[in-house]
C-alpha cells in the first residue's frame, strides 16, 4: 500500500506540475515551486514501483501477477482529467484495489464480497472526489480539463455525488450481509452513513469553504471509526 500509494501520489504531481503551476490553489506544490527536482520525484517514482512489485513477489503469486495491473490503474489516473468526465470514477478504482489487494494477500481467491466492499471504496472516493473537484470548477473549465461538475454543473454534480455515496452505503450492507456481520459492523455503517450526510451538509453551491473540512477530516473520521467497529465485529462477533 505505501509503495503504491507514493508511486500515484508521485506520479500525478510530476505529470500536473505544469498544470498545477498555472493554478493559483497548487502553485506552491514542491514541483511548481522548485523544491523537489522532476527527476528526482521519477526516481521516486521508479523505486515506489520497483519496490511494490517486489513486495507482492514475496506475498504470494496471485497478487505479483496482478501487481503490474494495479500499477497501470493507480498511475494512469492522472491522465484521465485530460480525456474523460470520469477521473473521478478512475481513482476510486484505484483506491478499490486496496481492499481487493489485501483480499488476495490473505486468501489469494476471489469472493463476492470482496468485490462489494471495492466497489463500495470505488463509489466512496468517486462520491467526495467529485466535491473536492468543485474548488477547480472555473479553472478546469478555462483550461479544457474534464470533470463531472465541469460537465454538468455544480448543482448536479453534487447530486451525482450523493447518489455515489448511497450506492456505497448499499454496497457496505451487502458485503454486511454476505459475510453474515453482527452488531457492531451494522453501528459503524450507521456512522459511516452520518459521516457521508455530514459531508453533503458541509458543502453547498453557495458555500465551498468547508471543502476540505469535509474532504480530511470528515472522511478520515468515518473509515476510522468503521474500521474499529468492524474489527469489534469480528472478535467479539455480536
Amino acid at each position: 500500500m505505501v509503495f503504491a500509494r507514493t508511486a500515484a501520489m508521485a506520479f500525478n504531481r510530476l505529470i500536473d506540475a505544469k498544470i498545477d503551476a498555472q493554478n493559483s490553489r497548487t502553485e506552491k506544490r514542491e514541483i511548481p515551486s522548485g523544491i523537489i527536482s522532476e527527476a528526482n520525484v521519477l526516481l521516486l517514482v521508479i523505486l515506489s514501483c520497483s519496490f511494490f512489485i517486489l513486495t507482492t513477489w514475496f506475498i504470494n503469486k496471485t497478487v505479483f501477477l496482478l501487481s503490474p495491473i494495479a500499477l497501470g490503474v493507480v498511475l494512469g489516473y492522472s491522465y484521465t482529467k485530460r480525456f474523460t468526465r470520469f477521473s473521478h470514477v478512475f481513482l476510486g478504482l484505484g483506491l478499490a484495489l486496496g481492499p481487493m489487494g489485501a483480499y488476495l494477500s490473505v486468501t489469494p481467491q476471489f469472493d463476492l464480497a470482496m468485490f462489494y466492499i471495492s466497489l463500495c471504496v470505488l463509489f466512496w472516493v468517486a462520491g467526495f472526489d467529485i466535491i473536492y473537484a468543485l474548488q477547480d470548477y472555473d479553472f478546469d473549465r478555462t483550461h479544457n480539463l474534464f470533470s463531472i461538475p465541469v460537465k454538468y454543473g455544480k448543482s448536479k454534480a453534487l447530486n451525482i455525488s450523493a447518489v455515489f455515496h448511497s450506492i456505497c452505503i448499499l454496497l457496505l450492507i451487502a458485503t454486511g450481509i454476505k459475510i453474515d456481520a453482527g452488531a457492531f459492523f451494522y453501528i459503524g455503517v450507521c456512522f459511516f452513513s452520518w459521516k457521508l450526510l455530514h459531508q453533503h451538509k458541509l458543502v453547498t453551491v453557495n458555500d465551498l469553504s468547508k471543502i476540505n473540512r469535509a474532504f480530511f477530516t470528515s472522511n478520515g473520521y468515518a473509515s476510522i471509526i468503521f474500521c474499529l467497529l468492524f474489527l469489534m465485529d469480528l472478535v467479539f462477533g455480536i
